[in-house]
């Protein structure tokens, strides 16, 4: 039985919510305070979040970047900020996805039980070897990429979407499949949830010094070039 902390400040849209979500067998938390959100985490230790990012005293992105200083427990963001910045901004504070206001509550079911199933269940991420093009190194263990002595850390979407690149290498992979691989339904998945996450995976691959690894191309996909990794 999972536990998850619904953090949301409109007390009947999170009874709501809170109602939906127990009938499918979830224990859903809400906070007691909005003054000790990141103390409540700690105490219950649940097994996803779904935050909020208008709260009272701390915002979401305050109380994201926060919870993800001391876990790696999956955030799903709501928030009615339709903007593709507040998407941008809540992925790059380490968020697992954004869920736009308003959505329909077996909508979000889906998407908690995607996430549960993906970090958790069936589709986690199992593997104990790593994937190796040329000079870069994807650790499964680690979650890390390596390249000449240099180490960048990934959430599990930038590993799983990096690992299907890297196994397709020199063959385009449809965004259809990307979405599939990381969040089990193409349906409910925005388009821009996709490129925010292939944005932050070229700028780590930057930052090991590896330029146009990935590229895209419209109605094909994205492509990962085995010639941009290649040892000398």
């Amino acid at each position: 039985m999972y536990k998850l902390m619904l953090i949301e400040d409109d007390a009947l849209l999170g009874e709501l919510i809170q109602d939906h979500l127990e009938r499918y067998g979830y224990v859903v938390h809400q906070p007691v305070s909005f003054t000790n959100i990141v103390e409540e985490f700690t105490r219950i230790q649940p097994d996803l979040v779904l935050l909020d990012i208008n709260l009272p005293y701390y915002d979401g992105y305050h109380l994201c970047r926060s919870i993800r200083k001391q876990s790696t427990v999956p955030i799903l963001i709501t928030s009615a900020r339709s903007q593709e910045l507040d998407q941008i901004m809540a992925i790059e504070l380490g968020a697992d996805d954004y869920i736009t206001k308003p959505f329909t509550f077996e909508m979000l079911q889906s998407k908690v039980k995607a996430t549960l199933r993906r970090v958790y269940g069936e589709y986690a991420i199992k593997e104990s070897s790593n994937t190796c093009i040329g000079a870069l190194c994807l650790e499964a263990n680690t979650l890390t990429i390596t390249y000449d002595e240099k180490k960048r850390e990934l959430n599990k979407n930038e590993y799983k979407l990096l690992k299907k690149l890297m196994d397709q290498h020199d063959s385009f992979v449809s965004r259809e499949e990307l979405i599939e691989e990381v969040w089990d339904s193409v349906t409910f998945v925005d388009d821009n949830t996709l490129t925010v996450n292939m944005t932050r995976i070229k700028s780590k691959l930057a930052e090991l010094g590896i330029e146009d690894a990935i590229r895209s191309k419209r109605g094909a996909g994205y492509m990962f070039y085995s010639t941009a990794v290649a040892e000398d």
